[in-house]
């Protein structure tokens, strides 16, 4: 079953209001949790599922993206026949970057006719989640559906930007939005897609025929009543995190035991870029309480219910509550931070002072000085 499958990583217009923090990076590449990234997740769940040929599809600002998948050898993605392939837009010009995914799937089409497996799982990136497709692939082929939607049903409103679905008794999906639409309904799109590869392909080409090229708005939602689109509904840990609210909630979030364990140990572990750095160091006189620590960092000063990242140094007399503080951050002697994210490198001055709130949150972007 686990050999069938093949993944799909669409990075191709992903819809995101991250503001600062994908100003230099695409949003599959926003740290995350203290040492990942947002890419991390779903591909370590198609890793752990069993997909040994896996494409990413990149679009725009992915140079970050190619320094941290590398090889795939920390995903076991690095071998001669299969493996990680990261595929450029394979453009004609500049006005080719507009287009859909679909005209993208169908530039690499020989991509996908030269792999042997006979599913595609197409994700995007920005779900944060532990999932395991082989149970997908298994409903999708008992149901005998032509496409299947991995959902997960969300009672309450969510910070990110997703699409709501509205699915009859059987688990069919009768009706889907954009990300911006009004459907009453409690069941969202993890953005997770399943079905026959030839479908896929055949997708591509009758939509590019009518003019049309988006994989979801176009092939999939105009085609509910004549497809069988059903919906796997997923029971774990969901972070829609395409937003500065969503990123900084869902980052909170792991600060709680019963989150971190089932979104990083079940079904399987999270893979990341391995960096070899000393552990953190703890001066006398510091206190740290309800935080995630990565190794590199050093602190002298007070931290409680924070995520720092590597290296992230904070001074004496420092006092950090409720923040998240990416690589190689600095905080100052006796600076004051509250309700914050501050980007890679960013350097907050001595005696300054910065507060955000939970809902709005400060955000200061990539190397700024404070």
């Amino acid at each position: 079953m686990k050999h069938l499958m093949m993944g799909v990583i669409n990075l191709i217009h992903e819809q995101e209001e991250m503001g600062p923090l994908t100003a230099g990076r695409c949003l599959a590449t926003v740290p995350f949790g203290s040492r990942y990234r947002l890419i991390d997740f779903v591909l370590s769940s198609m890793v752990n599922s069993g997909i040994s040929n896996v494409a990413v599809f990149a679009h725009t600002k992915y140079r970050s993206l190619m320094d941290h998948l590398g090889s795939g050898s920390n995903w076991d993605l690095h071998h001669k026949q299969s493996g990680l392939f990261v595929l450029p837009p394979a453009i004609e010009n500049q006005t080719d970057f507009g287009r859909g995914d679909l005209y993208h799937f169908y530039r690499h089409r020989d991509y996908f006719t030269r792999t042997p497996q006979d599913y595609v799982v197409i994700a995007r990136s920005h779900m944060v989640c532990n999932i395991d497709f082989t149970r997908v692939l298994e409903q999708h082929r008992e149901r005998g559906s032509d496409i299947t939607v991995v959902c997960k049903r969300e009672p309450g409103p969510l910070p990110g930007l997703c699409r709501k679905v509205k699915l009859d008794e059987a688990g069919r999906v009768l009706d889907m939005q954009d990300h911006f639409g009004r459907l009453e309904s409690d069941v969202v799109s993890m953005e997770m897609y399943v079905l026959h590869k030839e479908l896929l392909l055949n997708l591509v080409d009758t939509s590019l025929a009518q003019g049309r090229d988006h994989f979801v708005g176009h092939a999939v939602m105009s085609r509910l009543g004549e497809l069988a689109v059903h919906a796997y509904m997923h029971d774990g840990a969901l972070g829609v995190v395409n937003t500065i609210p969503a990123y900084y909630r869902h980052n909170m979030e792991l600060l709680q035991p019963d989150v971190w364990n089932e979104l990083f140990q079940r079904p399987g572990p999270v893979y990341t870029k391995v960096k070899d750095e000393p552990p953190a160091r703890y001066r006398r006189g510091s206190e740290v309480a309800h935080s995630l620590i990565a190794n590199g960092c050093e602190i002298e000063g007070t931290v409680y219910g924070s995520i720092l990242f590597r290296g992230v140094k904070i001074r004496e007399g420092a006092v950090i509550s409720n923040c998240i503080i990416m690589q190689n951050g600095i905080v100052g002697a006796s600076g004051s931070l509250e309700n914050c994210i501050l980007d890679k490198e960013v350097s907050i001055r001595p005696f300054q002072g910065l507060k955000g709130s939970a809902g709005t949150p400060f955000v200061a972007g990539k190397r700024n000085v404070i």
